[in-house]
């Protein structure tokens, strides 16, 4: 049974290509055995697989198959490059090969960091030769775009609907040549919630006829209903969409053979019995051995939303996805299973984790936290990454504020990440720092700070960043020279210890374990950043030679 969705895929970018001398990430290269992660591997190797098969925050995510090839993008929020993609010729092996966005617009808007705002829940698609994704953008509408060759650039983005609380779109184009979007509400700003609406829009995608229909009202039995994710089977419309809420929700499906509606409503898949809270939102995708699966995601708070892959069925034109234990119809999550049938098998793969930067392309795990500046960084073949210092913004009360925290994913619930660095802050300044750190609503992070007699190792947190409150330094010493190694060893719980090393072998802790939390929707997240107070004709730089995350 063909799934009538079009989907879209890859293409080989990074934010900041409209600006050369920012660093630019790579397309894809062949897989090495570096390009494994030693924190978590969903592929057993013996024909089975254990979820999550991504133990990282791709939240809200959308698959689609396009041949023998899977393409996944997910929610970005504010960080950028973003509208990440990610492609598998197995759906449990998946490697991440570009981004569909390098910058969002309002381009000023989103140079300040945008907290959990931006992109959120897209969908992607393919029809008449052209690959489309969508979003929703919380306080601007519903964006678009679009590429003839996903190994290559995309379009500038298309506003398709203007307004404000329009999130989770999916569009359709029907066999008799109508087009439809389908959406949820956002009701911190649209003042509606629970519920989904269905617009028509023009054949080319690019703008909605009409002010919409609502063809399901959660309130009664599913509140939260969102993130719809638009079918067609059997003369049937389906909407797949999470109910119940975020970390304790439900997958619900809706079917109507008309595309307004009325929708009879199912409940196909929740936490059951399991450990795999709140699995839901997500896509059903097919193979072309004529197998169904669905991927959802688990919210495990900071570690962020992962990825879970299930078997799924159909009864009665009703998905069943999961398993059935007490033949009710409704699934509940598995957590291992034979591999999908694809026809043969792949080489195990995951997404990027370290970075030895020993090129001129930053690895594609990184992200900014807002549209970035051609001055924040400069990869190169010297085997090395230069962050050069930029100015905290004015009024800025802590990292909270800061755009220029260069970023990754939790790779897993244990691992540890090490950085080795030379700084070199410029001598007429004073309180130029760079470091490494995990950033949540709370962070933590070690650093080099300069001051008129050298330089100063410290530990620094901050607790409800968000709401301003000002970081808790710990001097832990005068650094003898400008070269030292970071480190965070991340355990159970999300507990996290830093310690540092100036020769490289023996490493003292820095102050007590600290607690990563959740972002804005997200995960808590890990990586380097470098900030002045002042401003500067002459920025001070490190120099980090090499990030690496194990076991």
């Amino acid at each position: 049974m063909k799934i009538r969705y079009y989907t879209a895929g890859l293409f080989f970018l990074m934010a900041c290509q409209t600006e050369k001398s920012i660093p630019t990430v790579s397309s894809s290269p062949a897989v090495t055995a570096n390009d494994v992660s030693n924190v978590w591997v969903s592929d057993k190797g013996d024909g089975t697989f254990q979820n999550p098969v991504l133990d990282a925050d791709y939240s809200d995510p959308d698959v689609v198959r396009i041949g023998d090839d899977y393409y996944m993008t997910s929610s970005s929020f504010n960080a950028i490059p973003g509208l990440q993609i990610l492609h598998s010729k197995d759906l449990v092996n998946w490697k991440l090969i570009g981004y569909a966005l390098d910058r969002q617009a309002p381009f000023d808007h989103f140079a300040k960091p945008q907290h959990g705002n931006g992109v959120w829940a897209p969908a992607i698609r393919h029809h008449n030769g052209e690959f489309y994704i969508y979003w929703g953008d919380p306080d601007f509408g519903i964006y678009m775009v679009k590429t003839k060759n996903p190994a290559g650039r995309w379009d500038s983005p298309v506003l398709v609907k203007e307004g404000k609380g329009l999130i989770d779109s999916c569009p359709l184009w029907d066999e008799d040549g109508n087009a439809y979007l389908v959406h949820g509400w956002a009701g911190s700003r649209a003042g509606i919630k629970s519920v989904l609406t269905v617009n028509r829009m023009n054949p080319e995608g690019t703008k909605v006829l009409d002010e919409g229909v609502m063809v399901f009202d959660g309130h009664d039995a599913h509140p939260t209903v969102e993130g719809p994710k638009f079918y067609k089977r059997n003369g049937y419309y389906y909407i797949f969409a999470p109910a119940g809420g975020v970390s304790t929700g439900w997958q619900l499906v809706l079917r109507s053979k008309n595309v307004y509606g009325p929708y009879e409503e199912k409940i196909v898949l929740d936490q059951g019995q399991t450990p795999i809270n709140g699995p839901h939102q997500g896509a059903w995708v097919d193979t072309k051995s004529g197998e169904d699966w669905f991927f959802h995601f688990q919210d495990k708070e900071a570690y962020g939303r992962v990825v879970h892959l299930q078997p799924m069925k159909w009864v009665n034109d009703w998905p069943m996805i999961g398993e059935d234990k007490d033949g009710d119809g409704k699934g509940q999550p598995v957590l291992t299973y034979k591999k999908p049938n694809v026809g043969k098998t792949y080489p195990i793969m995951t997404p990027a984790e370290s970075d030895e930067f020993n090129n001129h392309l930053l690895g594609l795990q990184w992200q900014w936290h807002a549209n970035p500046k051609a001055t924040w960084a400069f990869a190169s073949n010297k085997g090395h990454l230069r962050l050069f210092t930029d100015q905290i913004p004015e009024g800025g009360k802590n990292l909270w504020d800061v755009p220029n925290l260069l970023l990754q994913k939790f790779p897993g619930e244990t691992f540890t990440v090490t950085t080795k660095l030379t700084f070199k802050p410029n001598p007429k300044l004073e309180n130029e720092r760079t470091g490494l750190v995990v950033m949540g609503l709370d962070y933590g992070f070690v650093s080099i700070v300069s001051k008129k007699d050298g330089l100063y190792l410290t530990y620094n947190t901050a607790l409800k960043a968000d709401k301003g409150t000002p970081e808790k330094e710990q001097i832990l010493g005068k650094l003898t020279g400008n070269e030292v190694q970071f480190r965070v060893n991340v355990s159970p719980g999300a507990k996290c210890q830093f310690s540092y090393s100036e020769d490289g072998q023996n490493f003292k802790n820095a102050g007590a374990p600290f607690t990563a939390t959740v972002g804005k929707w997200i995960g808590a997240k890990v990586g380097l950043f470098a900030i002045r107070e002042d401003k500067t004709n002459d920025s001070g730089f490190a120099d980090y030679d090499w990030f690496r995350i194990t076991k």
